[in-house]
């Protein structure tokens, strides 16, 4: 009898020491490194105005410096689509289109740690870098003729009528004749992260970023063009960390 309740204590207390190893695992979030990955939404986007890699390295407890990429399509605010009778739609007056490349090197401060699987973790963000811009042409299909279509760069000198034009070219058509513009970026955010687990993140970042070219780019030769673009954005971001 006495082996028996020696052996039922020794297996409760290696269960009991074996359920607070486990649950003081879950809730380490101590890391060394991050992988994120993001889709962003801004005022001087689309639906989807552009996708974000991030990757960060733990500098102290509360302190991280990070690497990122953002492929950005920045528009004009003017910008308005027509539907056309063929069931899709084209933006009338817009000449060019800019594809965004920004690298970027930053410092993020955790200012409220979150509890082991609740709460929410905040913390703010700085960075900045090179851009990269890829000013290529916006192509239309317009009519000339009952008979004859062609598809070119929207010239507002010769695709006067917003009848005759027929639809958009197809996805990177042109991208081949496009042109490089350099400039900077940099961006100020606050990081909500709302994961359980330590391996997993999921959150949202909300900024506000400033973006700058060595030239105005000629998006909308009809209306003031930018040299400067400043938006506030939304980045819902998923990511893995250890």
């Amino acid at each position: 009898m006495r082996s028996l309740k020696y052996i039922l204590t020794v297996f409760f207390g290696l269960a009991v020491s074996g359920l607070y190893a486990q649950r003081d695992d879950v809730g380490d979030y101590d890391y060394d490194t991050e992988v994120l990955f993001g889709i962003n939404k801004n005022t001087n986007g689309g639906l989807i105005g552009g996708f974000s890699f991030k990757y960060g390295i733990r500098i102290d407890d509360s302190s991280f410096q990070f690497f990122g990429l953002d492929l950005a399509n920045v528009k004009n605010p003017k910008e308005v689509r027509y539907n056309t009778i063929l069931g899709n739609s084209f933006i009338f007056g817009k000449s060019n289109y800019l594809y965004s490349i920004r690298p970027y090197y930053g410092r993020e401060l955790i200012l409220f740690k979150k509890a082991p699987q609740q709460g929410v973790q905040v913390s703010v963000l700085g960075a900045l870098g090179p851009s990269i811009g890829l000013i290529a042409p916006y192509i239309i299909e317009y009519s000339v003729s009952r008979l004859e279509t062609v598809r070119e760069q929207y010239n507002p000198e010769v695709h006067q009528s917003l009848n005759n034009i027929l639809g958009p070219g197809r996805i990177f058509e042109g991208i081949g004749n496009s042109e490089l513009a350099i400039g900077a970026n940099a961006k100020a955010a606050v990081n909500f992260e709302f994961g359980v687990f330590r391996s997993n993140v999921t959150g949202l970042e909300l900024g506000y970023q400033l973006e700058g070219f060595t030239k105005e780019i000629p998006l909308m030769p009809t209306v003031e063009n930018r040299q400067f673009f400043q938006s506030v954005y939304f980045t819902f971001f998923y990511g893995f960390r250890k």
